[in-house]
């Protein structure tokens, strides 16, 4: 496999990678204290970017190692009339950053493993040890910015933590962090105290339509021009996605990739059906979502129904559910919660979650775990209904 065909941890399937995004929608907020600061001449080395999985976390970091490696400094920046974290597409910056090919930004992931040939589940110390070998090899002009990306720090080893550590307490003048984290509480204190925390917060429904447009437009142009069939997804799609998806732009794109929204109709038209789900129906199913190769299509599900349950439980507790996307599912969620205690459907969310995993964990077939999952749902929701 060339260096070209490796796949990208951080890329969202067949749609455009963060670096290469250009549109930034609904957090606003976030670009100006990134952009106030640098425009201040007082600007920190290190940022935590937090927030929910695929709010734009990644594009924001892209954005700003962009403006800092075209400006400069806040100078430049305001005799070219900046106002925000844009810089022109037509810049070499832009275009370096979108080939991951500029000399100043190192951006650490989780690497492809060359044996087993998959992406390895941790970011490993070798991966941080690269930071050290950036600012050596780096060390262009004076006053030139360096910028690094870490995505996400949640993926970090114990030994890869310890490693960032050391490079944020000893960083090079013009050194930048932008470092990302979904669940920032679960990093190490003192990687916190040594970045200014940025908190970000899910989308509204009319962004993560939008991007979701702008994101396909981007897809079906690229794979016109590598002559491959691309299917965008119809625009009285969108809206439902952007509900489905709780503020995750990222979230919405990979469930309209796999094909999720009809995935998700044909799990909640049997959800809705508890106690009773049609046999034939769910076995059907089964053989969709757990086919041999269908790993994604099966990951997706499995993401759909624990979606559907913490929207059960929030039903339960008196919350909105949201909108329903297949004809009377609210309706079913809050019938369902009302059958018994919302203790006992965490309880089942929760025991669901570790069935899965072990699943995987033991190659078990997938039809199968499928199949105990739908069995243990009718259980809870027959003791409910007095079964």
């Amino acid at each position: 496999m060339s260096e070209t065909e490796i796949p990208e941890s951080d890329r969202p399937g067949d749609y455009p990678h963060p670096r290469e995004t250009a549109d930034f929608r609904g957090q606003a907020d976030a670009e100006s204290a990134l952009f106030d600061a640098f425009m201040s001449g007082r600007m920190q080395h290190a940022w935590l970017l937090t927030g929910p999985k695929g709010i734009g976390k990644a594009t924001l970091a892209y954005r700003m190692a962009r403006f800092v490696l075209h400006y400069g400094s806040a100078e430049v920046a305001r005799a070219a009339g900046a106002h925000d974290l844009s810089v022109p597409q037509a810049s070499p910056v832009f275009h370096q950053i979108a080939a991951g090919s500029h000399p100043n930004l190192l951006t650490v992931r989780r690497p492809w493993d060359d044996k087993t040939k998959k992406l390895k589940t941790v970011i490993t110390v070798d991966e941080v040890r690269r930071i050290g070998h950036f600012f050596e090899l780096t060390a262009t002009e004076r006053g030139a910015w360096r910028v690094v990306v870490i995505d996400s720090a949640d993926e970090m080893n114990t030994n890869a933590a310890n490693a960032l550590l050391k490079a944020l307490e000893e960083p090079p003048a013009n050194a930048l962090f932008l470092v990302l984290s979904h669940q920032p509480g679960r990093l190490l204190p003192t990687i916190r105290s040594r970045c200014r925390t940025l908190r970000m917060t899910p989308l509204g429904v009319d962004d993560i339509a939008a991007l979701i447009a702008d994101a396909e437009h981007r897809a079906e142009n690229r794979a016109n021009e590598q002559r491959r069939k691309f299917s965008p997804t119809p625009e009285a799609d969108r809206l439902l996605l952007a509900h489905l998806c709780e503020g995750s732009a990222g979230r919405a794109l990979s469930i309209a990739g796999s094909g999720g929204l009809t995935l998700y109709r044909e799990l909640a038209s049997l959800l809705v059906q508890l106690p009773r789900a049609d046999i034939a129906a769910l076995h059907a199913f089964a053989d969709k979502a757990g086919k041999r190769g269908a790993g994604e299509t099966y990951e997706t599900m499995i993401e759909l129904l624990t979606h559907w349950l913490q929207r059960l439980v929030r039903a339960g507790a008196g919350l909105d559910p949201g909108p329903d996307i297949v004809e009377g599912e609210g309706a079913a969620m809050r019938r369902l919660a009302a059958g018994g205690s919302l203790d006992r459907w965490v309880e089942v969310w929760e025991k669901i979650s570790q069935m899965t995993a072990r699943g995987e964990a033991l190659n078990t077939d997938r039809k199968l775990v499928i199949l105990n999952v739908f069995s243990m749902l009718e259980a809870v929701a027959s003791e409910g209904a007095g079964a």
